[in-house]
């Protein structure tokens, strides 16, 4: 199973043109749009074609996670002339994003919802979702593939953590927005949180996501490994990792 991260900024996209959260998962003919953050609908197109994702899964409303949707939603109606390309996101989504396309999607995608405990198989891969500890309904999701688990923590607070998977996994992508001395808001996880988390989860390995661009990303790594224990990665744009 084979991880790309496409964005990784986060809330707001940083400089130098860097793309919020967006991340493509593939194994076998199956590949996987886990989040389309404003940018990250260019960088999937440098890696694959539109015509060869299986789905796209949105894990909340925030617009750092879901804007790109509506350019994917234009070249699958426009350009590919698609319908009812799969779609999973929390219920009420399609309603909540339609109102910018006129509460009609045309037919281009079949939305699916996603909920706390649910299972989706879809081709070479499948799917758990948990709900995470974040305002709007955030789902984290579990990819399984190949004997391989991926954990994506999406955006959450110390509320919730990875042990709500199996422990274990090959590898956590987690959110790590702020540093120890900067935490303006209760929600999202400091880099120090990140690593706790996921060494109590037994993980293998861990990779920092979903950066306040303000940050130190040295700094973030510095604090993410001292509490993990080992030497963690940071996402960036165009990364491929083998999960």
């Amino acid at each position: 199973m084979e991880l790309t991260v496409l964005g990784c900024s986060g809330s707001y996209g940083g400089p130098r043109g860097a793309a919020c959260s967006g991340y493509l998962v593939r194994e076998g003919d199956t590949a996987i749009w886990l989040d389309c953050g404003n940018g990250t609908f260019g960088h999937l197109q440098q890696h694959i074609s539109a015509e060869e994702l299986s789905a796209v899964v949105i894990t909340h409303e925030h617009p750092d996670h879901c804007v790109d949707v509506y350019g994917l939603h234009v070249l699958m109606k426009w350009g590919l002339e698609r319908e009812g390309f799969p779609v999973y996101a929390p219920v009420g989504l399609d309603e909540h994003l339609g109102t910018l396309v006129g509460n009609d999607w045309g037919g281009a995608f079949e939305w699916r919802g996603i909920d706390d405990g649910a299972h989706v198989q879809l081709g070479d891969m499948s799917m758990r979702f948990s709900r995470t500890d974040h305002p709007p309904p955030t789902f984290a999701v579990e990819v399984e593939g190949n004997r391989k688990r991926l954990v994506y923590t999406s955006d959450t607070g110390p509320g919730w953590s990875v042990s709500a998977f199996a422990p274990g996994a090959d590898l956590v992508l987690s959110e790590a927005t702020w540093a120890e001395d900067y935490k303006p808001a209760p929600i999202h996880l400091t880099a120090r949180e990140a690593g706790e988390a996921a060494r109590e989860a037994g993980a293998r390995r861990l990779m920092l996501t979903h950066l306040w661009p303000r940050n130190d990303p040295r700094r973030t790594v510095e604090e993410g490994s001292n509490a993990f224990g080992e030497a963690v990665t940071l996402a960036a744009p165009h990364l491929v990792t083998r999960v």
